[in-house]
């Protein structure tokens, strides 16, 4: 039993830690200490119960790992598990805290999220100074609104805000939202690595015109990706007066002035063009023929997105200027019809990604033609084509390398058209979200395929919790999507 302490409160027992003894503050101010077991002054402290003998050392217990690393006491700096040192004279080697150890804090903060290490670079400086390092925001882009840019003074007056803390971090890109012309001068005087270091800029909703688009180019001569969405305010001859050659990558979608003239000057400014991605009602198939062999050399990737007046005469502008294509999007072009897919399918034998989701005239005669030419296709989009039906699906399973084939919103696929799939051991990813006509019974067959990493069925009526729970016992590394 604990005897009392000065103000009637029992002290607490003294329990052993790790082969040492912690001393509770005594009476005289000395406050606490910490020694190893078998000392004078621990049989002699006033407070019970004693403690243990300790067995002859031949017989003690071996030390703790840390200790026979050579790792020293935390609270009296003392060497465990080893023979007695002499003293030595100056202040002992002190290890610095783990909570602060630079070298366990940088394996630990891979493990946050972005949002998380926003909120831990706040606890103090020593994680903010790890945290800051550029290797842990490497490719992630800060998405910064304008009213976020400014800091309201006392006597109402605007500051544009400090932005060194992304200048430390090493962001490449930025996304701007909202924003103006003047905006955007304030940021590119106010970021130092604005005029180099910035290698990708996105402006979505912004009321930036011809004058400011054509500053922003100038002045930021890294910039080699451009995105431009929801920018209604510049035109055409704002892209003929700013397009710079070095622009690799760039997207244009929701401006309501890109028409045809806008691809003209794609065409001929951009001749190291590798991805253009385009989403532009306007868009005929006249602007299609301006690309030229220039781009044909270097563009890899076209997206042409809910481009609504692009027909099967359009596809065979894309499919003479740029047969070197790995990734073409048709999505949305709902005027494009079996004979556009035949006509990608024999001159692009190079794809790997095809795009078709809401192309409503697209049929099981597409896929036909898919499979026997698209050797090397791994990633097959076929959302909202209404008109796929099982034969459609009978085509695609003899395709190899297939990988990702997504069938959402398909209405005519049934249970029969499945069991085709069942085949396709190189699936790694198929959505189904959204099929209809899909049974428990016909969706239960999937475990077959075994190699299979992600599965969707959001929305489909067939799938049960009871199907769901089959699937975690028989597809264990496979990432159901309820």
């Amino acid at each position: 039993m604990s005897s009392p302490g000065i103000d009637g409160d029992p002290k607490p027992p003294c329990l052993p830690r790790n082969g040492l003894v912690k001393l509770p503050g005594q009476p005289n101010g000395l406050g606490a200490a910490s020694i190893t077991k078998g000392t004078p002054a621990a049989k002699n402290r006033p407070c019970q119960p004693p403690p243990p003998t300790l067995p002859p050392p031949s017989l003690a217990a071996p030390p703790p790992r840390a200790a026979l690393a050579g790792g020293l006491c935390p609270q009296a700096g003392l060497p465990l598990g080893g023979p007695a040192l002499a003293p030595v004279s100056g202040p002992p080697a002190e290890r610095p805290p783990l909570a602060t150890d630079e070298k366990i804090l940088n394996g630990l903060f891979w493990y946050f999220s972005a949002c998380e290490k926003c909120v831990l670079a706040q606890v103090c400086k020593a994680w903010r100074r790890v945290l800051y390092q550029p290797k842990f925001w490497a490719g992630l882009t800060p998405v910064l609104h304008a009213k976020e840019l400014y800091t309201v003074l006392p006597g109402g007056e605007k500051e544009f805000v400090n932005l060194q803390g992304f200048a430390a971090r090493g962001f490449e890109g930025f996304c701007l939202v909202g924003v103006s012309d003047l905006d955007i001068c304030e940021f590119i005087d106010n970021y130092a690595l604005s005029k180099k270091g910035v290698k990708a800029m996105s402006l979505k909703r912004s009321t930036i015109t011809d004058a400011g688009l054509e500053v922003m180019l100038e002045q930021m001569q890294g910039v080699v990706r451009l995105e431009l969405s929801g920018c209604n305010d510049f035109t055409e001859a704002g892209l003929w007066s700013s397009l710079s050659a070095r622009i690799t990558s760039l997207s244009v979608s929701d401006c309501i002035n890109v028409a045809d003239d806008a691809i003209a000057a794609i065409s001929q400014l951009l001749p190291n063009l590798a991805e253009l991605s385009l989403q532009a009602y306007h868009v005929t198939d006249t602007a299609l023929a301006y690309f030229t062999a220039r781009q044909g050399h270097s563009t890899h990737t076209l997206r042409l997105l809910s481009c609504w007046e692009i027909t099967n005469h359009g596809v065979v502008n894309v499919v003479h200027s740029l047969p070197n294509l790995t990734a073409l999007s048709l999505s949305g072009c709902s005027k494009v019809t079996d004979d556009g897919v035949e006509l990608v399918a024999e001159n692009l034998r190079k794809l790997r990604s095809l795009d078709l989701s809401w192309c409503p005239r697209i049929t099981d005669m597409a896929l036909e033609y898919v499979a026997c030419d698209l050797h090397r296709l791994e990633e097959l989009v076929l959302d909202r084509c209404v008109r796929i039906t099982d034969t459609g699906l009978s085509y695609l399973s003899t395709m190899s390398s297939l990988r990702s084939l997504y069938l959402r919103w398909c209405c005519q696929v049934q249970d029969f058209g499945l069991k085709h799939l069942l085949a396709m051991r190189s699936l790694r990813l198929l959505s189904l979200a959204g099929c209809p006509l899909l049974t428990a019974t016909g969706l239960s067959g999937l475990v077959q395929l075994q190699d299979l990493e992600e599965l969707e069925l959001t929305n489909c009526p067939g799938a049960t919790p009871e199907l769901f729970k089959y699937f975690s016992q028989h597809l264990p590394r496979c990432l159901v999507v309820e």
